[in-house]
């Protein structure tokens, strides 16, 4: 590519006293890898181009052997390059989406092991965590990634935990949730180069409210969401998510947030329009059904990591929420899978 592919005209602009050599941003394609997410990051990078006018970044698309990759979406990508060595100074991410222990090749693998040799920066976007995971790249290190894969990857890599946070910098250790979480992490770096001034421009460029804070949370906060701030409730929630293995009665998550268990009752009751009970039920219910979309795990073990203690309880319950089996269902998802 050519200075100019990098330099897009545009309206608006800042004026930046820079003329160093352009930062490179190299993103791994795997397949079914999140567009949104891969946008999100490249973007903010386009657009500090656009308005200094200058070639700060330049960013190259990779697949495993350069042929064209499918996002989650169905859209097809080109990329630039195969999957190579690359400049020691340059940022490489690995890009995935859905079913992502299955996307990461033995040659992806080798490749990142190989960059962490010699020292090259790292970092995982969306699901990418489970490729630097398989990688070996994580241990003693903080990560995230998206918050719908991190009960899958927790099973898969049970000494790992990913924060619940937007995006991590662990060392040069960089991941995000994905989404617009990207576009946060990117204007970080922006800023960490050439000032918050520009980072800020890129934001509104963007029209993106930035957090401004690496640590904010992923998913919106249960009293948004329930229209309540009642600690009791939220706790409440909050420890049925935390023990979804476990599956305590709703006596002891009543003891636990220090209320009875009626007034547990008329809270879920006020606020859902279910009981404690049917809520906890659909929590685990809705985790064995990520579980057996994104994991290799047998029923017997989802029925044992969500609390349900047995195949047969599982699916009862399963069955009753989808109208299916959770084998009916895995085979059914799989069979779609092979005719995409």
């Amino acid at each position: 590519m050519t200075p100019e592919c990098f330099i897009p005209k545009g309206a608006a602009s800042f004026k930046i006293d820079f003329n160093g050599p352009p930062k490179d941003f190299y993103f791994i394609l795997l397949p079914k890898l999140t567009m949104l997410a891969l946008s999100a990051a490249i973007e903010p990078l386009r657009i500090a181009n656009q308005v200094t006018n200058k070639e700060l970044y330049r960013w190259f698309t990779v697949s495993e052997d350069g042929l064209p990759v499918t996002c989650s979406n169905y859209v097809t990508i080109t990329p630039d390059l195969a999957l190579e060595p690359i400049p020691k100074e340059a940022l490489a991410f690995v890009c995935a989406g859905i079913e992502p222990m299955s996307t990461t090749s033995k040659k992806v693998i080798h490749w990142l092991n190989h960059r962490r040799a010699f020292g090259g920066i790292i970092g995982g976007i969306c699901s990418g965590a489970f490729a630097l995971a398989k990688a070996g790249l994580l241990t003693n290190r903080k990560f995230t990634l998206h918050w719908e894969n991190q009960p899958a990857f927790c099973e898969h890599f049970p000494t790992l935990l990913p924060t619940p946070n937007l995006y991590e910098n662990d060392n040069s250790l960089l991941t995000c949730g994905g989404g617009n979480a990207a576009t946060d992490m990117m204007l970080e770096l922006i800023e960490m180069d050439h000032g918050k001034e520009l980072a800020v421009i890129v934001a509104d460029m963007c029209l993106h409210a930035r957090s401004h804070n690496q640590t904010a949370l992923q998913k919106s906060s249960y009293s948004a969401g329930l229209g309540s701030r009642n600690k009791r409730l939220i706790n409440a929630i909050l420890y049925m998510e935390e023990n979804l293995e476990l599956a305590p009665d709703i006596s002891d998550v009543a003891d636990h947030v220090q209320t009875s268990r009626r007034q547990l009752e008329r809270l879920f009751k006020r606020y859902l329009a279910m009981t404690p009970n049917q809520f906890y039920s659909d929590l685990r219910i809705s985790r064995a059904h990520s579980l057996l979309n994104e994991t290799n795990l047998s029923v017997t073990q989802i029925a044992m990591a969500t609390g349900f203690n047995s195949a047969p309880l599982l699916t009862k319950h399963f069955k009753a929420k989808f109208g299916v089996s959770p084998h009916t269902f895995r085979k059914s998802w799989d069979k779609k899978q092979i005719n995409i």
